[in-house]
């Protein structure tokens, strides 16, 4: 998932040849990799690359005069990170990487805390709440970190923004809303917006409620009584020196907005920012797309060009309502990252990120096994193919070593009937499986098997209920039980599948149609609606506790 600044995508030598094929051989003897990989990127149809190639067309004539392109991620530091941080930073980063593809201008990324905004509420989930309570309307860099390790409560959150980042590896610059403020680094696009003011306003008030309308002003002067970002109308008394008038607990003040003075309304603010740092890209969710209209028509206003990007859809939990931290549904990255690793959570949010998906624990465990089939499947494709698929995105080109001898879906049911397992107990089971089963031979698997004992423990244990057998399916089950007993005890999941087939297909027994007896199967042995291959499931755990699995069934 990390990208590096002006390099290209690397591709081996078989992905190369398989390229190389469809070209003629005079064309391919003259290109490079970085060629191919080029020219395949320009046709591609994968969303990063579509998303690239608008930034070819903003800079048609060539290098910007900056230097670079500027891809921008938000971040509102009144909480912590969460999991629609991750998806922002990860699908910008996969944009990023995408445009290394395809041209040679060096790129920046970064992550933008706006840590100047005032605290509206106290967050439910921290300490020392009442003295925060205190500092309700102040900058957050001048409230007190609640947990007291930092200079402040956006000093905190900045700082687990960043240990966030660095966790998944992401290449970016950390730029902080206070210091740019109070650095005058702002100052000139700042004394834009005032001589710009009634232009923004007539953007703004048409938006707005009536109420909302008499007391609007896109600039939020700072108190210098209370230190509180003042909501109150505004005057502008000399845009070139940045002095502005408004009314302070019955005082009228006029006060320069520059340094830290005053920060803005933060539709005006993401333009302003736009035009300030020259951002090129930025991507926002579905429920901002007015947002970004508006802001973009006060990029406009101000002599600037809004950045590319599209809006992505939100994620609803598994009632397919829309996931909100206040309510605490839906699912968080800490949670998803005690059952899943973080490439099945990457695997997700790369998938049609235009559609709304639900979010919950019942969507990792899929995830896991696409993410492994898209990745086993890689090798052996034609360049054009393995731009459209995920894990090329996933981890830029640059797949890891490594295999996976079973499904998490089959180590979950294979937890699933040993119960309270351990680690070691797991491993000794898959050794019946595959002959050279080790951690050190399969560390992904070991991961994987850490996440599924979490998964069952917390969230399939629950749930399993085994029922007893109908009388066809006793009946069933009994042909099953005797024909295991004449295979061999290292008999292969394809013999074993034929038999679990020939018996669900067998009229004596009275199935309607074949998955009829692979759920009574499930319901039966392993107590639940959905299952693994039963070939498969059955060399996994063994013959001969398999057989005991089928007699507890009849006894049932």
């Amino acid at each position: 998932m990390k990208s590096e600044k002006g390099r290209h995508l690397d591709m081996d030598l078989a992905a190369k040849g398989r390229f190389l094929s469809v070209l003629s051989p005079l064309v391919a003897g003259s290109m490079t990799v970085s060629d191919i990989l080029r020219t395949a990127a320009a046709a591609s149809k994968a969303w990063p690359y579509e998303e690239a190639r608008k930034l070819l067309k903003r800079y048609q004539q060539g290098v910007p005069e900056k230097g670079h392109i500027l891809f921008e991620t938000g971040y509102g530091p009144s909480g912590l990170p969460h999991i629609g941080t991750f998806n922002e930073v990860l699908r910008t980063t996969m944009v990023r990487n995408a445009y290394h593809a395809l041209s040679d201008i060096p790129t920046r990324l970064i992550a933008f805390s706006d840590d100047m905004d005032g605290l509206r509420k106290v967050p439910d989930n921290v300490p020392n709440q009442a003295m925060l309570t205190e500092y309700l309307g102040k900058p957050l860099t001048q409230v007190p970190d609640p947990f007291e390790k930092f200079e402040s409560f956006a000093h905190h959150n900045n700082a687990m923004l960043r240990a966030f980042l660095d966790r998944f590896g992401f290449d970016y610059e950390f730029v902080s809303a206070t210091e740019r403020y109070q650095s005058g680094a702002f100052d000139e696009t700042l004394k834009l917006v005032l001589r710009r003011y009634q232009a923004i306003m007539d953007i703004m008030l048409p938006t707005l409620r009536k109420e909302r309308q008499a007391t609007y002003s896109p600039v939020l002067p700072i108190s210098p009584k209370s230190g509180i970002v003042l909501q109150v109308p505004v005057e502008v008394m000399d845009a070139d020196a940045g002095l502005i008038r408004f009314e302070d607990e019955g005082e009228i003040v006029e006060q320069s907005i520059l340094s830290g003075g005053a920060k803005l309304q933060w539709k005006v603010d993401w333009a302003m920012r736009w035009v300030a740092l020259g951002v090129d890209y930025e991507m926002a969710g579905k429920d901002l797309i007015d947002s970004v209209t508006q802001s973009s028509r006060i990029c406009r206003a101000l002599g600037g060009r809004p950045p590319e990007g599209f809006n992505y859809e939100m994620f609803l939990d598994e009632k397919g309502e829309k996931i909100s931290k206040s309510k605490g549904n839906g699912l968080s990255l800490e949670q998803w990252l005690t059952y899943g690793p973080e490439e099945s959570l990457a695997f997700y949010a790369y998938r049609e990120p235009k559609k709304a998906k639900q979010l919950h624990m019942g969507v990792i465990p899929r995830a896991v096994d696409e993410y492994w089939q898209f990745r086993g499947n890689y090798p052996n494709q034609p360049v054009e193919q393995q731009l459209g698929n995920p894990v090329h995105h996933i981890h830029d080109g640059k797949l890891p070593q490594g295999s996976l001898p079973v499904t998490f879906g089959l180590l979950l049911n294979l937890v699933g009937v040993m119960g309270d397992a351990t680690r070691e107990q797991v491993w000794a089971y898959l050794r019946n499986y595959v002959a050279d089963a080790s951690p050190e031979a399969y560390p992904d698997l070991d991961r994987l098997i850490g996440h599924a004992l979490a998964y069952h423990r917390d969230f399939v244990a629950p749930t399993l209920r085994k029922r007893a057998p109908q009388a066809n399916e006793a009946a069933a089950l009994r042909k099953l039980d005797e024909d295991l007993a004449a295979l061999p005890a290292d008999a292969s999941a394809e013999d074993i599948q034929n038999i679990v087939y020939a018996i669900g297909k067998d009229e004596a027994f009275g199935f309607a149609e074949l998955r009829d007896w692979f759920k009574a199967l499930y319901q039966t042995l392993l107590g639940a609606d959905q299952g693994p291959r039963m070939g498969s499931f059955i060399a996994l755990y063994g013959i001969g506790n398999s057989r005991k699995l089928i007699a507890e069934a009849l006894a049932a």
